[in-house]
């Protein structure tokens, strides 16, 4: 195993800079999920990381040893990839043993290590088919494998459960996290998909335009988000977010929506009277009924799901988002009151982003 240490990680194309200067601490064994969207810079890192990008300035590190100037097959790292790379004419077997074969490792050696690795990803029984002859999740504990029989000291994944269908994707994301906690690598998994990024990691490293917005446990992030941005990507459905002017309450502070309603902060808000603040809502925080904190509106919208009910409601002037138990009878004109605890209200700068 090996920690991993970015240190001002730089990468430019032509005149064009896409990866900002990063400073990164990975621990030794840990899942670190870097996720954002499309362009953010999350798969150029990887594969920087890799060695399959150079760097154009910074270094990075495994166990404080620099590895910017080697190639990638000398930095005991394996990746693996959406797109399966896999050998049609070869077999299962073979497909696993390739790299160790090419690397001289003796045949019973070779053996084994497919044989344990097979048996760790369940697929003993596929080891004499061909690719052609397996379905998509096979193909990636098939990749998975060839992988993990190399016994490198970093996992890299580039999103790679892209391919596959949506029922298939969770049985994955189970099957990689139990086979994290098992071999206990350090593992650097590329997404798009922050549930799957909250689902799997320790750390989640949310990336935009080349930049590191937060870092952290992901319960962290959904909780306390550092910012509109980290606010807005984690979490599924997003964050409502609205425009409000604070006000002195009498219980502490109070925002004043579009609307003219009113609702109670926390009172360690970091606010004053006059300030112009952007308030972040989950939908998943409305509480139906009359509470302390209620806000009120006209349902537009409604999407059942089965044990949950998800809302469009005209509320505070605009549309926000509502998710409520599956079981309350309700439809598009009705109306709809829900309170918001005040711990659970975000306030955010509207000029620059930043929590409050």
């Amino acid at each position: 195993m090996a920690s991993v240490t970015l240190s001002g990680l730089k990468k430019s194309f032509g005149g064009v800079t896409v990866i900002h200067g990063l400073d990164l601490a990975i621990a030794d064994g840990a899942f670190v999920a870097l996720v954002g969207p499309s362009g953010c810079g999350k798969s150029t890192l990887l594969r920087m990381i890799a060695g399959l990008e150079e760097v154009s300035e910074g270094e990075i590190a495994f166990d404080g040893a620099a590895v910017d100037h080697l190639s990638p097959r000398d930095r005991n790292i394996a990746m693996v990839f959406q797109s399966y790379a896999l050998y049609p004419h070869m077999t299962v077997a073979q497909n696993m043993a390739f790299n160790l074969k090419i690397a001289g490792v003796p045949a019973a050696e070779r053996e084994k290590r497919v044989a344990e690795a097979a048996r760790l990803l369940e697929i003993t029984e596929l080891l004499q088919r061909r690719p052609a002859q397996l379905s998509g999740g096979q193909r990636q504990r098939v990749a998975m494998g060839r992988a993990v029989v190399r016994d490198p000291a970093v996992f890299l994944f580039d999103e790679p459960l892209s391919n596959l269908d949506a029922k298939l994707r969770v049985q994955m994301r189970t099957e990689i996290k139990g086979l994290h906690a098992k071999i206990k690598r350090t593992s650097i998994y590329v997404t798009h998909d922050q549930v799957e990024a909250m689902t799997l990691a320790d750390t989640v490293v949310v990336l935009n335009k080349g930049r590191i917005e937060q870092a952290g446990a992901p319960m962290d992030l959904y909780r306390t988000p550092a910012n509109l941005f980290v606010a807005g990507f984690i979490g599924s459905p997003a964050m409502n977010f609205i425009t409000a002017e604070i006000v002195a309450g009498a219980g502490g502070p109070e925002a004043r929506l579009p609307n003219g309603d009113t609702l109670k902060l926390d009172p360690a808000a970091a606010v004053s009277p006059g300030d112009q603040v952007t308030l972040g809502l989950r939908p998943e925080n409305f509480i139906p009924g009359n509470g302390d904190n209620p806000l009120h509106g006209t349902v537009r919208l409604v999407e059942r799901t089965g044990a949950q009910t998800h809302l469009v409601v005209d509320m505070a002037g605009g549309d926000l988002t509502a998710i409520i138990d599956g079981g309350i009878d309700i439809e598009p004109g009705m109306a709809f009151t829900a309170s918001v605890a005040p711990a659970l209200i975000h306030v955010f700068d509207p000029a620059t982003g930043a929590r409050r």
